[in-house]
């Protein structure tokens, strides 16, 4: 059986002491979203992680979901812990008071994404689907569609889909058949056929709002001419009751690697009624407020199950008793060592730990910012901000479910042969964490959304808004001696990190190959940079908190006395572990994972022709 409890209190050193979220209580409709309310509702979210969700995962996976004649049924559970989830008022958490909603900053609930990730990633895709169709509304509806879906769907009796994918056509949206005729009454008829679509149906809700890519009789080819509509499982009368089934019907779940209890359906369109959501031959643009939101949203799916994944590791390294320290007997009571002796399953916890808890520091950055960016009153605060989170969204992603894929794989490996057999749970995390690298935009497409788009936008404006704080940071900090075993190789990998975008701009004007060869090593080495923008200033926090010198004389070393000091400084004793482990993994961070800047700069740096040189023909 696997094990879960809530990062709580990494959590809240992230919003308190390293973005300071206490600043969102200044932001217009933000009043009452004090650092106690936040505390109050994450605490909240926590217990129905560990104890409602949690509980279902290994279940529903063993069981998937059930598919007969257009009806799916999820597995035991799920349908009684949704309604539980709902009488809580969770899929408000984030959504707009106006329609009922808590109106709680984007920072809380991207943080409560990776608590529910790690819970039960397939029971956590319906309400995140929900989250991003809502958004979609809100944004680009009419007011009378927002007045006739919004409420539901925050109460969470209705929920919501994206459908995008075709048979023949997935990344290549412009090649979209599924058509929409207009009618007098001013609604469309849409007819066609998507695939792969998240909680398409499902036994959760009264009624699904599937947001459907489709074109018009008159629309331009490619994305350009691309609609967004609106198409209601069952219609919606004029007094808000729900009227007679539409044409949309499911044809099939996939039967797939991971997240079992997830409904991934096939869904025909066959002269539905639909309602246009924004501006005709719009709607790939409309489509991406969705996207984006969910791109942030499957980034915190992989740091969940990489959470989840580390402390079954950890908690397996301590218990298995295996060989002998190489030393000396660690435990020489016992008939042998546990596995956290060894130095090979130390690297790999460590590994998996400070990747996790870099990446948790950075989405606290990312979600305040996206508050910043829709809430705060001066317009070019919220332009910076917008900037910061759209350049960062492909680095969120695409980095944070390779560390997914990655840490889950870890964690079987530390449990060796238990790890690979279904009874211990952990080969699950494996399975569940491998469409994240998928879905939403595959991670290869996050590297060329960041060189071909976002490095060039605004004449590289967004990228400014990383590169501004960062040299500005280890300008100031440059001489500081207790900072500089973090600062410097910070700056070293900064610096390889402008060279490559120095590059990447050239060459990739003269040929888009040389950027596109070499996207994904570039969203690679900003991601480590960006980490250990994270890892340096949480390492100061911690020093402080410690009351470390500048001298170092007071580091912490297992004296007695320095444990005093530390905790009289600290205030709470039990706090001085907590900051000594952050210490402690910011070094692992800098001398063991950031030197990879290192070999991707050459890889960067040796350009598209070791890639494209091979014809088609010699594969």
């Amino acid at each position: 059986m696997t094990v879960y409890k809530a990062p709580l209190r990494d959590i809240r050193f992230i919003l308190k002491e390293l973005v300071h979220a206490e600043q969102l209580v200044d932001l217009p409709g933000y009043e009452e979203a004090t650092p106690d309310q936040i505390d109050f509702v994450l605490e909240e979210l926590a217990g129905v992680c560990q104890e409602l969700l949690f509980p279902l995962n290994q279940s529903g996976d063993e069981e998937g979901c059930h598919y007969e004649d257009g009806v799916v049924t999820t597995p035991a559970g799920f349908k009684e812990a949704y309604a539980k989830y709902v009488e809580a008022g969770w899929p408000a958490m984030a959504c707009d008071p106006e329609y009922d909603g808590m109106g709680l900053p984007k920072t809380v609930r991207l943080l409560a994404e990776e608590m529910l990730s790690s819970a039960n990633l397939a029971f956590s895709v319906y309400p995140l689907l929900t989250t991003g169709a809502y958004t979609a509304i809100f944004k680009h509806g009419t007011d009378e569609l927002k007045r006739a879906y919004l409420p539901r769907m925050v109460e969470g009796s209705w929920s919501g889909t994206m459908c995008l994918t075709e048979a023949h056509c997935g990344t290549d949206l412009g090649l979209v058949r599924t058509r929409a005729i207009p009618q007098d009454d001013g609604s469309y008829r849409v007819t066609g056929s998507k695939i792969f679509i998240s909680s398409g149906e499902h036994d959760f809700t009264e009624n699904i709002i599937h947001l459907v890519l489709a074109r018009l009789p008159d629309a331009p080819s490619g994305t350009r001419g691309i609609s967004l509509f609106l198409v209601p499982k069952f219609l919606v009368n004029e007094d808000g009751s729900l009227g007679e089934r539409n044409g949309v019907v499911c044809g099939g779940i996939e039967k797939k690697m991971g997240v079992s209890g997830s409904s991934t359906c096939v869904l025909n369109f066959d002269d539905a009624v639909g309602h246009l959501v924004g501006e005709p031959n719009r709607g790939m643009s409309h489509m991406f407020t969705m996207m984006n939101a969910a791109r942030l949203g499957v980034g915190m799916q992989g740091l969940g199950l990489a959470e989840v994944a580390y402390q079954n590791a950890r908690a397996y390294a301590k218990e298995r008793l295996q060989g002998r320290a190489l030393r000396e007997p660690r435990y020489p009571e016992r008939e042998a060592d546990p596995l956290i002796v060894h130095p090979d399953v130390r690297r790999m916890l460590l590994t998996m730990r400070a990747n996790t808890e870099g990446a948790r520091a950075l989405a606290g950055w990312v979600g305040l910012n996206l508050d910043l960016a829709e809430h705060h009153p001066d317009p070019a605060v919220r332009e910076e901000a917008g900037d910061l989170v759209d350049l960062l969204t492909p680095v969120v992603k695409s980095y944070f479910t390779d560390h997914g894929f990655l840490a889950t794989n870890l964690a079987v490996q530390i449990h060796g042969g238990h790890g690979y057999i279904r009874e211990t749970g952990v080969e699950q995390f494996v399975r569940d964490a491998r469409i994240a690298q998928i879905w939403e935009g595959a991670n290869g497409v996050q590297g060329l959304d960041l060189v071909g788009r976002k490095l060039g936008m605004h004449n590289g404006r967004l990228l400014r808004r990383f590169f501004h704080p960062v040299a500005a940071y280890l300008e100031a900090h440059q001489n500081d001696p207790l900072l500089g075993e973090f600062v410097a190789p910070l700056a070293k990998a900064f610096g390889r990190l402008q060279q490559a975008t120095a590059r990447i701009a050239q060459q990739g004007l003269r040929d888009p190959d040389e950027a596109a060869a070499v996207s994904s090593d570039y969203l690679r080495l900003f991601a480590l940079v960006a980490l250990g923008y994270m890892w340096v200033q949480m390492a100061e926090i911690s020093l402080e908190r410690l009351g470390i010198g500048s001298s170092g004389e007071s580091r912490v070393n297992g004296g007695q006395a320095t444990a005093d000091a530390a905790a009289a400084s600290v205030g709470d004793p039990k706090d001085v572990p907590f900051y000594q482990g952050k210490i402690a993994c910011a070094r692992f961070y800098f001398q063991k994972l950031l030197p990879e800047t290192s070999s991707l700069f050459a890889v960067i740096m040796a350009g598209a022709a070791p890639v494209m040189a091979l014809g088609d023909e010699g594969f």
